[in-house]
């Protein structure tokens, strides 16, 4: 649903902004910098070692031919810029990953010509390609080519100057978050790149920055505050980068800023790891999607080849074993035979929800090492319909009260009223796990309704039992089911979910309310949105529904 233009809703979305964030917005619409075409500065001779960083997937498939997001295009017929696709697709064609992607040595001469081409062709100052965030994704993938192995020549390290000062006068202070640290990033890879006192300067903005952002935008359990586990993935890969290019150039950045990386990187790991289901990769909170950062396992092998440990989860005795990320708001239930991912948690930092779901109270359900039930990820950043259905609640595993979103996400990244959960409570009795949680985020409806879930992990099943406070004119549940799975309808109140592949069974018996299964969908990957099915449980003449979810012998 989209929805229509209400004052009310830019009041309830720019309240949260901070006073900076409206200054630097006002200031980024009207400064022109202008480009430094100056000599540059020397390079930095490389003393130290330099650990060949984590891997993403092969996106350039010939000279010209580029895979992003699930779609294709040739350099000769698009061109650098343009309508003709999106300006996520755009964004990704000035990146370069594919300069240190899985087997890149094999394109090391496509590379160099399209380096050489992307000088010639992108004039300094204008275009997609010179907007901060790709510019800087763009400067660090340069120099982690030029560190393994692949000199740059002059014109290349010229063009790395110019990018770099004109990014440290376009730095994203109306953004924060995510696009603050790529920028501090690029500036601390050009500055030890190169040396002298104009690159000394560089680096200084860039360590300034990172040691202001590190302990904002990385939580004390290792979670990266806007609660994405996609973006968690690539952030975590910033601070291994960063400790990599320290390595390469020892000596020049303070030992305590290397030790602040260390330790992070280390809860971060962690927090990683207990967000991945048992196929190893990601979860699908917030805006999420595989294929975006590197898997998983690359970044936890990066980091092993760069010494940093997992500082592994708190967990409980007995059968169950209990995660709980109590300052991003997520618990992890996990047993031989099944793992479930809790969403408690706010949706983001208020001032920058950009990246946010309206997913409150939703989770997540892997049996047997397979995923069961899945949130309905992220396939696309476009203004339009696909994205305001992909944030919404009824593309998540909770419930929707009278149609609305239990947060008022719109446009691309925008949230207006948002849901806290309250009350949350975690029983643990070994072999028998109760966790139950609230939500205001309905309270702005008429009637005021509260919506409290609880989830009891116990001997081969799982209750999910939802109640509303308040008076409400409609509320139904959503089940989505990943689209390996097929349901079927044993009765009125019965569902089987099997794999076309395996003869494990699992049963869902609906206790209280009315259920059926609709069409739904599952978007793993950008540019992919696959056919599935979701069960639907409504509330009747009661205020509650409960769900149980059973496999093995236990019924």
């Amino acid at each position: 649903m989209i929805l229509d233009f209400k004052p009310a809703l830019y009041f309830h979305t720019l309240r949260y902004l901070t006073p900076g964030q409206i200054y630097w917005r006002i200031w980024y619409r009207f400064s022109r910098p202008r480009v430094n075409p100056s000599p540059r500065p020397a390079v930095r001779l490389v003393s130290g070692h330099w650990v060949p960083p984590a891997r993403r997937r092969q996106s350039l498939e010939d000279g010209e031919k580029f895979n992003f997001l699930n779609e294709t295009g040739h350099l000769s017929v698009l061109g650098w810029d343009g309508p003709q696709r999106e300006k996520l697709w755009r964004y990704n064609q000035h990146y370069f990953d594919d300069l240190n992607s899985t087997d890149a040595e094999v394109r090391s001469k496509w590379h160099i010509e399209l380096v050489k081409r992307w000088i010639k062709e992108n004039t300094p100052g204008q275009g997609t390609g010179w907007d901060p965030y790709p510019t800087s994704l763009r400067i660090v993938n340069w120099v982690k080519w030029h560190l393994g192995g692949h000199p740059l020549y002059d014109e290349c390290l010229q063009s790395l100057a110019i990018q770099t000062r004109w990014l440290s006068r376009r730095i994203e202070w109306h953004i924060l978050g995510n696009h603050l640290f790529a920028n501090a990033k690029a500036m601390v890879f050009a500055g030890l790149c190169f040396k002298g006192p104009e690159a000394q300067k560089w680096l200084d903005i860039g360590l300034d920055i990172i040691a202001k952002e590190l302990p904002e935008q990385v939580l004390p359990d290792g979670g990266n505050f806007e609660r994405s586990p996609m973006y968690h993935a690539i952030f975590l890969e910033d601070i291994l980068d960063l400790i990599n290019l320290a390595g390469a150039y020892p000596d020049v950045v303070r030992e305590e800023h290397v030790n602040e990386w260390r330790t992070t990187a280390s809860k971060m790991l962690r927090w990683l790891e207990g967000m991945c289901h048992p196929d190893g990769e990601i979860a699908f909170f917030n805006d999420a999607a595989i294929g975006i950062a590197p898997p998983p396992a690359e970044i936890k092998m990066y980091a092993k080849h760069l010494g940093i440990p997992i500082d592994n989860p708190n967990s409980t005795s007995g059968q169950i074993t209990v995660c709980r990320f109590s300052d991003s708001g997520y618990i992890r239930l996990e047993d031989v035979s099944v793992c479930a991912l809790l969403d408690v948690a706010p949706i983001g930092p208020d001032y920058l929800p950009g990246h946010a779901h309206a997913d409150t109270l939703s989770f997540e359900l892997s049996l047997f090492g397979k995923r069961i039930f899945v949130n309905g990820g992220t396939s696309q950043y476009g203004n339009g319909l696909v994205r305001t259905e992909e944030r919404g609640s009824s593309a998540h595993n909770t419930v929707v009260v009278n149609d609305e979103n239990s947060s008022e996400v719109w446009s691309r990244f925008r949230v207006a009223r948002r849901a806290y959960p309250l009350g949350l409570e975690v029983t643990d009795g070994g072999d028998n796990v109760f966790v139950t949680c609230e939500h205001d985020g309905f309270m702005r409806l008429h009637g005021q309704p509260v919506h409290k879930r609880s989830w009891q992990l116990c001997h081969g099943q799982l209750i999910v039992q939802d109640s509303i406070r308040g008076n409400f004119e409609s509320a139904i549940a959503r089940f989505h089911i990943h689209p390996d799975l097929r349901i079927y309808s044993v009765d009125r109140h019965t569902y089987s979910l099997r794999f076309p592949d395996s003869q494990q069974d699992v049963k869902v018996f609906v206790l209280n309310g009315a259920s059926f299964v609709e069409h739904g969908f599952f978007s793993p990957e950008f540019g992919t949105r696959l056919n599935s099915q979701c069960l639907v449980v409504r509330f009747q003449n009661d205020n509650n529904i409960a769900v149980k979810i059973s496999w093995g012998t236990n019924e």
